[in-house]
């Protein structure tokens, strides 16, 4: 009798062995792999040999194969924040033993609650953020793993899918996580209004310091029944700094949108001073110097009337 293995084995070409036993002899699937039309990469796990090239798949077999969710970077993947990266993390009780097996790195936790995206479990998202964190800040992280959570952690505070409340209560499970305080360091700048590493580096850089005057991030202004949020502003001299991204003013419409929103705020009295990517990055001090010039003369012009 002739079998259909891509239909046998679902959408990933994946299954476990016994899963697949029960709809054909398990002597059937053993000649399989003997003769190459499945490989058994992974203990109780049988993959199509042309279908185990793809993460999706690879990541399926090791949940399959370990009986457990996907974690870190891994976990990051299908909530769709990084990369397919390899190799594929996954997270299983601490009462159970770890599989050894190639391509796989298993994570023994004490505490494992998960979720389920279409065909895989996952960690938490806060957990996921954390558990990345510290393997992008441990001994074995990369300079594009830690850019690649840092990003994570700022979209995901962001966009409200996770609170910094919850990240934080996160954090104080791991009193050992390797940059846990760096971590924290950016969850605050988030909450206090940054919302790209652009915003966080002139926060940083550029807006505190001596004589720098207090800025409110995300400031938001009412121009007519539309509301404006300003990347920092000094509320009480009616002044706006604008950070400009390296892809900034990309289309006409860009530009024309954001000269008619520094129209309406110069009809309120409101002055914008904006600073381009290349600017804010290679003349921080410079950019200091503007916006304490043009804060002197605001303070000057204000307490004339």
């Amino acid at each position: 009798m002739s079998h259909d293995l891509s239909a046998l084995l679902g959408p990933y070409g994946v299954a476990r062995t016994a899963d697949l036993a029960t709809r054909v002899d398990r002597h059937t699937v053993g000649a399989w792999v003997a003769a190459g039309r499945l490989l058994r990469p992974h203990p109780r796990v049988v993959v199509l040999p042309d279908r185990f090239d793809e993460w999706r798949t690879r990541a399926l077999a090791a949940v399959l194969a370990t009986d457990g969710a996907l974690s870190h970077v891994s976990a990051l993947t299908i909530w769709r924040l990084a990369p397919e990266l390899h190799p594929v993390h996954v997270s299983v009780p601490a009462t159970r033993r770890a599989l050894t097996t190639r391509g796989v790195t298993v994570h023994r936790v004490q505490r494992l609650t998960t979720d389920r995206l279409g065909s895989y479990p996952v960690t938490l998202l806060p957990r996921t953020l954390a558990d990345t964190w510290g393997l992008a800040l441990g001994r074995a992280g990369t300079p594009r793993l830690v850019e690649t959570i840092r990003h994570a952690v700022i979209e995901v505070l962001r966009d409200r899918r996770v609170s910094p409340g919850q990240l934080r209560t996160e954090l104080a499970r791991r009193p050992a996580l390797p940059g846990r305080q760096q971590l924290d360091t950016l969850v605050g700048l988030v909450d206090a209004g940054c919302q790209s590493e652009l915003e966080i580096w002139g926060v940083e850089k550029i807006l505190r310091g001596p004589g720098m005057p207090r800025f409110v991030q995300q400031f938001r202004v009412d121009l007519g029944g539309r509301a404006a949020y300003l990347d920092a502003a000094v509320p009480e001299l009616r002044l706006a700094v604008e950070l400009d991204g390296a892809a900034f003013h990309g289309s006409a419409s860009a530009r024309e949108r954001d000269t008619r929103r520094d129209v309406a705020l110069a009809a309120l009295g409101w002055v914008v001073l904006r600073f381009s990517y290349r600017r804010l990055i290679d003349d921080p001090e410079g950019c200091r110097r503007d916006i304490l010039r043009v804060c002197a003369a605001r303070r000057a012009l204000l307490a004339g009337r």
